[in-house]
């Protein structure tokens, strides 16, 4: 196609008359005062879906803006505004006759455990062993008794004492220490100990007595309760005593020197806070604690109907 020299001329002429407009007409927009535009109308008619945004603004220079003129006091504390709600939310208002509410972790209460009281038709004495405690979750002050009373002949009444400072050492493990004293050799102790749940729920404990004389006792007890249903319960338990030193006034031998088992068949009643229970216990001498006892006409092996009650509050 052949295209004229002049038609070439004619195009090139009116594109520069039409760039020299624009030119004029961007400079008298530049001069333009904006202060008496009003803006503030309603944009909201505005069709913003053809505007595209999709622009890269990585490129722009942030570096003529001064950040160190900004004013951000009211956001790094200072006082509170006239307003704003009390740190414990109280307002001014005051708790009343119960004071100031406290989380139950750190509220002090107290509590007694009779975990057994019964009667060996046999041996012919009443077993005892209870416990009271008060303190919190963390802290505690416990006392502890367990022992027997013989209610024929001398009708003594033979007991193991301890008044501890009571704190959990994990989940499942509390650890206790304090003082005892021992009425059937007449000796008080210092005493140590461990109590907690070993794994199968199993009910353990294990104290450690050193008496004044030298002597050190060491006593270890678990215990199991097999519920049958939410009422009936059975609970086997079994306890072991060693002595470190022979102490033959006492009948005390070096080593084990008995062991104690029982099963109790109890039923729960009062929201579970009262059991009365039958069973059958057995003890029996262990090491040469067997052949001191036949020494001295005393019988080795003995067993028991026992019944009884259980509670706590």
């Amino acid at each position: 196609m052949k295209i004229s020299k002049k038609n070439l001329s004619f195009i090139g002429l009116s594109s520069l008359v039409l760039l020299t407009s624009s030119f004029a007409t961007a400079a008298e927009m530049s001069n333009m005062d904006h202060s008496g535009m009003d803006m503030s109308g309603d944009m909201s008619g505005m069709d913003h879906s053809g505007m595209d945004m999709s622009g890269d603004m990585s490129d722009m220079n942030h570096s003529g803006m001064n950040h160190g003129s900004m004013d951000i006091s009211g956001m790094q504390g200072g006082q509170p505004p006239a307003d704003a709600l009390s740190p414990d939310y109280s307002n001014g208002v005051p708790y009343g006759q119960y004071g100031k509410p406290m989380m139950m972790g750190s509220m002090p209460l107290w509590g007694v455990s009779v975990d057994d009281l019964g009667y060996q038709f046999d041996e012919d004495q009443i077993n005892f062993e209870a416990t009271g405690w008060y303190g919190t979750d963390s802290n505690r002050i416990k006392l502890r008794t367990e022992g027997s009373a013989h209610t024929k002949d001398d009708k003594g009444i033979d007991s193991l004492s301890s008044l501890a400072y009571w704190k959990p050492l994990s989940i499942f493990w509390n650890g206790e220490a304090g003082v005892a004293y021992d009425t059937e050799n007449d000796n008080a102790a210092v005493m140590a100990g461990i109590v907690g749940t070993a794994p199968y729920f199993i009910e353990t404990d294990a104290r450690a007595y050193l008496y004044t004389d030298g002597q050190l006792r060491l006593d270890l007890g678990a215990e199991y309760e097999w519920r049958l249903d939410q009422h009936w319960v059975v609970i086997p338990e079994v306890g072991l005593t060693a002595f470190s030193k022979d102490d033959h006034d006492n009948g005390i031998t070096k080593g084990f020197n008995e062991m104690e088992t029982e099963v109790r068949l109890t039923y729960e009643t009062f929201s579970r806070q009262l059991a009365p229970y039958v069973g059958v216990s057995y003890e029996t001498a262990l090491g040469k604690a067997r052949g001191q006892r036949r020494q001295e006409n005393e019988s080795v092996d003995s067993s028991s109907l026992t019944a009884g009650v259980k509670f706590w509050f």
